[in-house]
């Protein structure tokens, strides 16, 4: 019986994946994978070069019935699967998505024997105050991976998203609404008319701009979480822009409260992202 059990740990290219431990390693450092991502990432493992259909998967993961959109969930655990590898959909190194069918592992996978640990003894011992229990990924910036982010319902994600668009939308419009007051309070700078003129037009176009993304996502549109982390760099500086955008209200608020907004508003753009890596968007 201990002869038929699977291989503890695998090998591929300079990751490996430990099944008894629940851990991903790149290079001896711990990045950290939710367990269901895991679990799909050893099934493919443990079928190299063969096509996992997503029936079969989601038969695997929610054999209980209890996991009702199952689409979502495992997008999501294959999305997390990539980044944690720093593979991508549109040109995969390690896993591939063959359209309405399923996933395949295509890089080479090596096995190695639950006796041998010898691999991991030339790492420090992990341990709740060392170091090397840090995510490979998080040293590279400040911004999350998805791999380091939790896995929240679908539609609360969605949702927390598609509000964050109308937010806006309702900034834009309510600008736009209130040009002369604006002007008015606008009146003693020496550049009051550029700024009205970069306000009218960056409010024209960041409205089409949410539209487009309240319809998608809403929607649920293939591939948008691409499309969205491209664009993104740019929404950052619009919506930075945009977080001034409490102090156009300084007739009906104090200082305070608009700074406050101010702070809250920078930090959207963020959010956004994070929600997107969440699974707000379909891959």
């Amino acid at each position: 019986m201990p002869d038929a059990a699977p291989p503890s740990r695998y090998r591929f290219g300079v990751f490996e994946a430990d099944a008894s431990t629940g851990e991903l390693r790149k290079q001896g450092i711990r990045i950290r994978l939710n367990a269901q991502p895991f679990q799909v990432l050893l099934m493919l493992l443990d079928r190299p070069g063969e096509v996992l259909t997503r029936d079969e998967i989601a038969q695997n993961l929610w054999s209980d019935g209890t996991f009702v959109d199952y689409e979502h969930g495992l997008n999501s655990a294959v999305n997390r699967i990539r980044e944690a590898l720093g593979d991508s959909a549109s040109n995969p190194r390690f896993v591939e998505t063959l359209a309405r069918r399923g996933y395949r592992f295509v890089a080479p996978v090596q096995r190695v024997a639950s006796q041998s640990n010898a691999a991991a003894s030339t790492e420090p011992p992990m341990s709740p105050g060392n170091p090397v229990e840090t995510p490979g990924q998080v040293s590279a910036g400040v911004l999350p991976t998805a791999a380091e982010l939790p896995q929240p319902p679908h539609t609360a994600v969605r949702a927390a998203f598609l509000l964050l668009q109308l937010m806006y939308v309702g900034f834009y419009v309510g600008a736009l609404a209130n040009l002369r007051e604006i002007e008015d309070l606008l009146s003693p700078l020496r550049a009051a008319a550029a700024v009205v003129y970069i306000l009218i037009g960056t409010a024209a176009i960041l409205i089409a701009v949410r539209a487009y993304l309240l319809s998608a996502i809403a929607l649920r549109a293939p591939h948008m979480r691409g499309r969205v982390l491209r664009i993104w760099p740019f929404l950052l500086l619009a919506d930075i822009l945009w977080a001034l955008s409490p102090l156009l209200l300084l007739h009906h608020i104090n200082t305070g409260l608009a700074l406050a907004c101010m702070a809250l508003l920078a930090y959207s753009p963020f959010a956004q992202r994070s929600l997107i890596l969440m699974g707000a968007a379909r891959d």
